[in-house]
């Protein structure tokens, strides 16, 4: 099943070069993801950032193409490496900072920490601990959107690990019998936690809603202009009534699976090769840059802006107080 595509074009026919506000957009947006993370990982290392922390440094692409694809009424939701889609989506990053660091000013008020942070105005619902726990919610979130007509779809990303999970077919299939408007992004950063993706899952990962026909791709998700083109057309499928689609983003994480993971089981090479040849801010700029759309001075500008933006946000959750006691005995379920 081919994704319904609003426009007609023939496949010579490249996609339009977006303008240089858009490609300087992206790259903002990306290097404030890329920026932020580094930051997380330097405070992690000081004890300052309690309980788990999954650094999105390498996948940039794929949440700043898909979001800049989406609607103000969309939802999003996705799993523990999250920082990045809450930036993407808008959320101030001096909340998810100071939600990191367990502090009062944080999304979840200091009690979510680095796996649970939520943004109702946001339109993002986390941000969950349990390994592919967030595609059913999502679904819901998707059936959501059709039983309101409000004209959404809900973004629900999942990693190449949680693709095998049973929750995520049981999701699949009800998606398709009642063509819910969600897309399924699989971020395949190629390692589930430590085991290659080729070891643990057998055939094509963006084939895997075949049996309910739904529709898939897969796409480079280092390029955010890729990312980008097949999420318009992805999302204008759902959004016009045809049901679910897959995407697999083929990405890279740079770290390891955790701040507490050595990553052994790749070698230094492989890491360096992506860095040097993949990275998708480098070859962002590259492009801005060979197009003549802006010079050096611009990106100094925009990196010292991104800092400031960085350092901000640290201080501010440093400076924000701790949750008080009380807040133990809040947003919890009482059986009265």
């Amino acid at each position: 099943m081919a994704i319904a595509k609003r426009r007609t074009k023939t496949e010579a026919e490249p996609a339009p070069l977006p303008s240089a506000d858009e490609l300087l957009t992206y790259y903002k947006r990306m290097l404030l993801i890329r920026r932020f993370e580094e930051k997380a990982g330097q405070l992690y290392g000081m004890g300052l950032v309690g309980g788990f922390c999954h650094l999105y440094i390498g996948q940039e692409a794929v949440v700043v193409g898909i979001q800049a694809a989406q609607i103000a009424v969309d939802s999003v939701i996705t799993s523990y490496r999250d920082h990045g889609h809450m930036l993407a989506c808008g959320m101030d990053p001096k909340g998810v900072m100071a939600e990191l660091t367990g502090r009062r000013g944080g999304y979840s008020r200091g009690k979510g920490g680095s796996m649970h942070m939520f943004s109702q105005e946001k339109h993002f619902f986390g941000g969950h601990g349990i390994v592919g726990a967030q595609v059913p919610l999502g679904t819901g979130l998707a059936f959501g959107h059709r039983y309101r007509k409000d004209g959404g779809v809900c973004v629900c990303y999942l990693g190449d690990g949680a693709v095998n999970q049973g929750q995520v077919y049981e999701s699949f299939n009800m998606a398709a019998l009642w063509k819910l408007p969600v897309i399924y992004v699989i971020e395949n950063n190629k390692y589930a936690m430590g085991t290659a993706q080729e070891r643990s899952s057998a055939g094509e990962l963006s084939q895997r809603g075949q049996a309910y026909g739904i529709p898939g791709s897969a796409v480079d998700g280092m390029n955010v202009l890729s990312v980008h083109e097949a999420a318009e057309e992805a999302l204008a499928h759902a959004r016009d009534g045809n049901g679910p689609v897959i995407l697999e983003m083929k990405t890279y994480r740079y770290r390891g699976h955790s701040m507490s993971d050595p990553a052994k089981y790749r070698t230094k090479e492989e890491v360096n090769k992506m860095r040097q040849e993949q990275d998708p801010i480098d070859n962002l700029k590259k492009l801005i840059l060979e197009r003549g759309l802006a010079d050096e001075e611009l990106f100094k500008t925009i990196d010292r802006d991104v800092k400031a933006v960085v350092t901000e946000a640290t201080e501010f959750a440093q400076q924000s107080p701790e949750p008080d006691p009380s807040e133990l005995w809040t947003d919890i379920l009482l059986d009265a």
